[in-house]
């Protein structure tokens, strides 16, 4: 009962700390932070648990708020929580590290340990389960994105966020090996991933692996430029005789050509934050592209934000599946990475075919974000 009061103690110390939170927006759900074990354990414990504390980070966050939507006739609305996510990770020594990471509204989501082959950070390899490097977005954090929904139309459908019928929900990740590292003062990343294109928790579908590249260049302060690519076959999910409305020609349980590639850039300054990319994929014979622009400007503070994004995306060009999203509205960081949002998202009405109509979407959105590091 002792190891389960402290443990406890220990939680409700980290989640109180309010010198946990970092003063910068992170770049991933994984980025590093400052130790908060460490303060809890005190000076007065022994080396060893000294050593322990200094060695393992905790992280979490948690989303959640209102909805109504009205989508042609019908309407509906709906408090909901949206994502509860804590990981942890331990820095067993300089160069190898492991991470956990969990959501309690849903499963366990990633599972890794590094591994810094090189004395710098020119090159470190990956082995588990974590986010594909596909997109600007797919890596980032949903606390750090501006939108409610999180990511764009086009990167929730090519990186398997959910969208598209054939890949199910792979939540943006899944099993693989990965080698990255940053050179030229950290102007210059990339990443190599070896992925079983299946999605999170499974085994891979077929023999074929996919292979995802990604580079990022700096070439002045504010701007990164990212280019991203991804070949490989996937394999169709759906059973009993059921087809996606997006690729109608591929069949249950059949491996086919999945091909991506996009390009964009994000850009800061205490004036305006901005990214945009474009994306296209081909799944079989059937092609989709389309692009975003995202963007939040600070009214008079840093703490109240405007948001606005323009997506358009159509899942297949040869059927004229085309989607424009509009997004407005604004956000107020009540205390560093913690934030209330309100938004108003659009989305247009289209036909797929002869199988699908998709009438035009109004929604407003509000949501609370609590994040601690």
């Amino acid at each position: 009962m002792k190891l389960k009061h402290m443990l406890l103690a220990l939680g409700l110390v980290s989640l109180g700390s309010t010198t946990a939170f970092a003063e910068t927006e992170p770049e991933s759900e994984t980025q590093e932070s400052p130790t908060l074990l460490r303060r809890a354990v005190g000076e007065k414990a022994p080396e060893w648990a000294k050593d322990v504390a200094d060695r393992i980070q905790l992280h979490g966050y948690a989303q959640g708020g209102y909805n109504y939507s009205r989508k042609g006739d019908t309407n509906s609305n709906t408090f909901e929580i949206k994502r509860v996510l804590f990981w942890a990770n331990a820095q067993i020594t300089d160069r190898w590290s492991f991470l956990f990471m969990h959501d309690f509204s849903s499963v366990v989501q990633e599972y890794y340990t590094d591994f810094r082959i090189t004395r710098n950070k020119a090159l470190t390899v990956r082995l588990g389960q974590f986010k594909n490097g596909l997109s600007y977005e797919n890596p980032l954090s949903p606390t750090a994105m501006e939108a409610i929904d999180v990511y764009s139309e086009g990167v929730t459908f090519l990186t398997g966020c959910g969208s598209d019928p054939l890949m199910g929900v792979q939540y943006g990740r899944d099993l693989g090996l990965s080698f990255f590292g940053e050179t030229n003062n950290g102007k210059l990343r990339y990443e190599l991933q070896i992925m079983n294109g299946q999605g999170i928790n499974r085994k891979d579908g077929n023999n074929n692996k996919d292979f995802i590249g990604r580079l990022e260049y700096r070439p002045v302060k504010g701007l990164n430029l990212v280019a991203t690519g991804q070949i490989g076959r996937g394999h169709n999910i759906l059973t009993g005789g059921n087809t996606s409305v997006y690729n109608p020609t591929i069949k249950n349980g059949e491996d086919y050509k999945r091909n991506r590639w996009t390009a964009g850039f994000d850009y800061k300054c205490d004036a305006v934050k901005l990214h945009g990319e474009y994306l296209e994929g081909y799944d079989g014979d059937a092609v989709s592209r389309g692009a975003y622009l995202t963007g939040s400007v600070p009214l008079g503070t840093p703490k109240v934000e405007f948001v606005g994004s323009y997506d358009f995306f159509n899942f297949n060009t040869d059927l004229g599946q085309d989607q424009h999203k509009v997004i407005a509205g604004f956000q107020y960081w009540f205390f560093k990475k913690c934030r209330v949002q309100l938004q108003y998202v659009y989305k247009s009405a289209y036909v797929a075919g002869n199988q699908f109509v998709h009438d035009s979407n109004h929604a407003v959105m509000c949501q609370m974000q609590v994040r601690f590091n």
